[in-house]
């Protein structure tokens, strides 16, 4: 049996086999199965949730989406985020003629031919992405919002033999040195937070032999954590809501709308002045936004209106507007859930897919909103000072 990305582990009188994986290699996923069958472990170990485990058990149902309730739940930036960290991937997978996670099915259907228990290891995503968002700050989120649309736009491929040698130690220590230097804040929720859970999900799997089915970023953290005991139940905390974003929102429209009161109590004609330049501003920016997303005149139109509006109530926002109008307009047909997956393979799709422009819209209009507002504002507040 090839032994190469295997890592063996014993303690405590159980037998842990550690498989690093990269996520679309072929050859994964037929070491996961070779090794699953030879070892004919008591547990298997994967590195899903709940929430992917029932996406890849049961395909992604778009067909059961409703776009109404992602746009109220105000989950369309969060799942416009997510189609497009796995669209790379995506594309990835499909050179390689296999489907994206395919080491992790192999384990899943591996484990039940072995009559070996399954277990979910990882994190729950949401409180993984929860923790990550509230501990980059504002500078590290711009910068994996950066990496995300770079993500999207990038046209690289790479070969099968230079995938393999990311599961090698001394790439992979490299790799995460350049990570940390980058995203100093999110490797500690991402990586080294995910090693403990996992490592302590692994360490209580039942029986005295477990096959671990990993990311072969996650290894060398598991081999160090899986010696210390951690806390699952601090682990799955959600970080502590910060007030200062919140004190922000409803301070800015405050202060804009106080200052456009005084000035049309001491001089009416700066003070319409101001209004059209707010109305301007806001909605000429979340409309080019709705624009660039190619959104129905009508939304384009709603996005316009909405946005001076919205932008002094933070409790409301441009892009939900425009969101549903385009999906009135618009509405999404069954053939579109269907082709979501295909589509997100590539850039033009998610703007010919109607779910996704939908989701374009939502997140572009509520950019523009939010520049709008900054410009508008400043203006705001130097036509007030020029009528001093």
């Amino acid at each position: 049996m090839d032994e190469e990305n295997i890592t063996r582990i014993h303690q405590d009188g159980k037998e842990y086999i550690l498989i690093g994986t990269a996520h679309v290699s072929k050859h994964s996923a037929e070491q996961v199965k070779e090794v699953i069958a030879s070892e004919q472990p008591d547990a298997v170990c994967i590195e899903l949730d709940k929430q992917r485990y029932k996406s890849v058990t049961e395909g992604s149902k778009w067909k059961e989406m409703d776009i109404f309730q992602v746009i109220r739940e105000k989950k369309a930036t969060l799942l416009l985020m997510n189609l497009a960290i796995s669209s790379f991937q995506k594309r990835m997978a499909k050179q390689f003629g296999i489907n994206a996670g395919q080491e992790m099915i192999q384990g899943i259907e591996s484990a039940d031919e072995a009559g070996a228990e399954l277990v979910l290891a990882d994190r729950d995503i949401q409180i993984t992405f929860s923790r990550i968002w509230g501990t980059i700050g504002l500078k590290g989120k711009m910068m994996l919002l950066m990496q995300v649309i770079g993500g999207i736009f990038s046209r690289e491929t790479i070969t099968e033999e230079e995938l393999e040698k990311l599961k090698s130690k001394d790439m992979l220590d490299s790799m995460l040195e350049e990570f940390t230097e980058h995203f100093p804040r999110l490797k500690k929720p991402l990586i080294d937070e995910r090693d403990q859970y996992l490592a302590q999900k692994i360490k209580e799997a039942p029986g005295d032999k477990i096959v671990a089915v990993l990311g072969a970023a996650h290894v060398p953290g598991i081999k160090k954590e899986i010696n210390t005991e951690h806390d699952l139940e601090r682990l799955q905390k959600r970080p502590p809501k910060s007030k200062v974003p919140k004190i922000i929102a409803w301070a800015i429209p405050i202060l804009i709308l106080s200052v456009i009161a005084y000035t049309f109590w001491t001089n009416p004609a700066a003070g319409w002045q101001q209004t059209v330049s707010w109305i301007l501003w806001n909605g000429s920016l979340s409309a080019i936004g709705t624009a660039i997303a190619l959104g129905h005149p009508l939304t384009i139109l709603t996005a316009f209106l909405a946005a001076p509006l919205s932008s002094l109530n933070p409790l409301i926002a441009a892009g939900w507007f425009a969101g549903l109008v385009q999906t009135l307009v618009r509405k999404p047909n069954v053939g579109d859930f269907e082709q979501l997956a295909e589509d997100v393979h590539h850039v033009k799709g998610f703007w010919n897919n109607k779910v996704t422009r939908i989701l374009l819209i939502v997140v572009l209009a509520n950019i523009g909103s939010s520049i709008g507002t900054f410009i508008g504002g400043a203006d705001v507040i130097r036509l007030f000072f020029d009528n001093l």
